[in-house]
């Protein structure tokens, strides 16, 4: 999720003085302690990225000489392998470089996302925090669980809300696109199937500028950092775009459309992911969907703040709606992962 705002009370009375106050500045303790998060999720999304570059790394296995040995046995052979890993990209300076071209351009993107919600809320003198970067265990496949900024007052408009909530998609779906275009450009060529694979499935926006490039992308052709970064980008994007509860989203639904609709919605879309998920399992051999559905079923329940006014949207911010209907189209596939 990359925005919370579920400490906020319903803005019942807000005086007029408040809305317009300048958001507090962020402290010196909060900008080493954002910097702190940052600086670790890059060494974690670096790991992330040599682990997806390099091939398969198989260590020692532990010794069992003791009863403790059992029980340290998998976080033996996980530290075992990182060591591994890292002994290994050290070696080759491709594949650091591989993980490091993994790191920054995730970053770019998931960075652009949090800065448009950021630079949209001091636009409207919301008070929030800076991005949260979460960093994930060395060798997950994304090396971050994502960001998120906590919006710490009330958000004063249905126009306010409306910015705040798209402006982050948005910006990181402009920075996504021309990594995109890097990732397919360096595609390789497909390989021999060998039965027990994981194939990340192309999402459209991969699919149209693939024919616009003149790329032919098969889903057994060795990935690359860019194309990985841009792949989980838009999974990101369309996890946020969903129109339920307080994802981005269920901001934007909640901003065109009212409290009523906006609930309704939200749980159309949890069954159609629920659905997605049961048809997932079956028919892609993947349980992917389940967390997915898992995680709206927790946004479903979180309950969206009122915004005090009530001021139409306008033609302008109409457009950029189906806009974002678009984007979230080009980002959204239902069935991303396949485990054959």
């Amino acid at each position: 999720m990359s925005q919370s705002v579920g400490t906020i009370e319903p803005f019942a009375e807000i005086r007029a003085a408040s809305i317009q106050r300048q958001a507090v500045r962020p402290s010196s303790r909060e900008w080493a302690l954002h910097s702190l998060l940052f600086f670790i999720t890059v060494i974690t999304t670096t790991f992330a990225g040599i682990a997806n570059a390099a091939p398969a790394v198989d260590p020692p296995a532990p010794p069992l000489s003791r009863v403790l040995d059992y029980f340290l046995y998998v976080p033996e052979y996980y530290r075992r392998t990182i060591v591994a890993q890292l002994s290994f990209a050290i070696l080759d300076p491709h594949i650091l470089a591989a993980g490091l071209t993994f790191s920054v351009t995730l970053l770019a993107i998931l960075t652009a996302h949090e800065m448009g919600h950021y630079i949209a809320c001091r636009r409207y003198g919301v008070s929030s925090t800076l991005p949260f970067f979460i960093p994930a265990p060395p060798l997950f496949l994304a090396g971050t669980f994502g960001a998120f900024i906590k919006i710490r007052s009330p958000i004063p408009s249905r126009r306010a809300l409306f910015d705040i909530g798209l402006a982050g998609p948005l910006a990181g779906f402009v920075v996504l696109i021309p990594i995109a275009v890097v990732g397919i450009l360096n595609m390789g060529p497909p390989l021999a199937a060998t039965g027990h694979e994981i194939v990340f499935n192309d999402p459209l926006l991969f699919r149209l500028l693939s024919r616009a490039l003149g790329v032919r992308l098969d889903p057994y052709s060795p990935t690359n950092p860019c194309y990985m970064a841009a792949w989980i980008g838009l999974l990101v994007t369309s996890l946020n775009l969903m129109p339920i509860g307080q994802l981005d989203g269920g901001h934007g639904t909640f901003a065109v459309f009212g409290q009523p609709a906006h609930k309704i919605i939200g749980q159309l879309a949890f069954v159609t992911m629920a659905v997605i998920a049961v048809l997932g399992f079956f028919w892609h051999g993947s349980p992917s969907g389940f967390l997915y559905t898992l995680l709206l079923a927790i946004m479903l329940k979180v309950r969206h703040p009122q915004t005090q006014e009530r001021e139409p949207l306008g033609l302008g911010r109409m457009l950029v709606s189906i806009v974002t209907l678009m984007v979230f189209a080009l980002s959204f596939w239902p069935f991303p992962i396949t485990i054959t």
